[in-house]
């Protein structure tokens, strides 16, 4: 996407990618009403960006996109600014994710977002936890027991088959095929009921297991879902 002229974009892993640098725009520009109502609703936009997408990446692309299209908008049309640019980013952002799901791409939005530094917007971080937590409960929507525990292992911590298919009790073949197949379906429409007890587990988990390395804790409860799973489907 084309960065707008005037909104530099500041390093996303280093700081809050909404930090914008006043000092470079200046005082003239500024004072412009309409970049200052971009201004205004900026780390909104970031936010809704990152939240639907999990890449600080793409929602700083999805920024720069809206300043583009504000700065070609008939802005005597426009009655809310602030509505204005957060619909456009959301559709922006949908857009993106439409295109990938098109081309059957899997990518970390759904389920986990990339970090940033929160330190000095406690709101993204807010953003950041909210977004986790959709991600995870998209997996247990989409994913039997089986291939969300070869999902996850593969894709957020690069398990390598082997490992996997020894923890599942699979041939390494097979747990290649579980995890193309958790691939395809989180691509899908597909959806199944979650409890709140389930979706809590998985996300503290998950969260432990990111942060602190506490990736025994992980294993031991997607293996223990998989047996569940298997005992239920035997007493059927």
């Amino acid at each position: 996407m084309t960065t707008g002229p005037g909104i530099p974009s500041p390093p996303s892993h280093v700081s809050p990618p909404h930090a914008v640098a006043r000092d470079a725009i200046g005082t003239d520009a500024i004072a412009d009403e309409g970049l200052a109502a971009f201004l205004r609703v900026r780390p909104r936009l970031f936010g809704i960006a990152y939240r639907m997408l999990g890449s600080a990446a793409e929602a700083e692309d999805i920024v720069q996109d809206v300043w583009v299209r504000w700065q070609m908008a008939d802005r005597s049309l426009v009655r809310d600014a602030a509505a204005f640019l957060t619909t456009t980013a959301t559709r922006v952002a949908i857009n993106v994710m439409q295109s990938a799901r098109s081309r059957r791409e899997t990518y970390v939005g759904p389920w986990l977002p990339e970090p940033v530094d929160t330190s000095a917007d406690p709101g993204l971080g807010a953003e950041r936890g909210q977004a986790l937590a959709s991600g995870v409960l998209l997996l247990l929507e989409k994913l039997t027991p089986t291939e969300r525990a070869a999902y996850i292992l593969r894709e957020a911590f690069d398990y390598p088959y082997r490992d996997i298919a020894n923890l599942l009790r699979l041939e390494e073949a097979n747990a290649r095929q579980v995890v193309t197949r958790a691939r395809h379906h989180v691509a899908n429409n597909r959806r199944m009921a979650v409890s709140s007890t389930g979706l809590r587990r998985l996300l503290d988990a998950f969260i432990a297991a990111a942060r602190h390395g506490d990736v025994a804790s992980l294993e031991g409860l997607l293996a223990s879902d998989v047996l569940s799973a298997s005992a239920s489907a035997v007493a059927a």
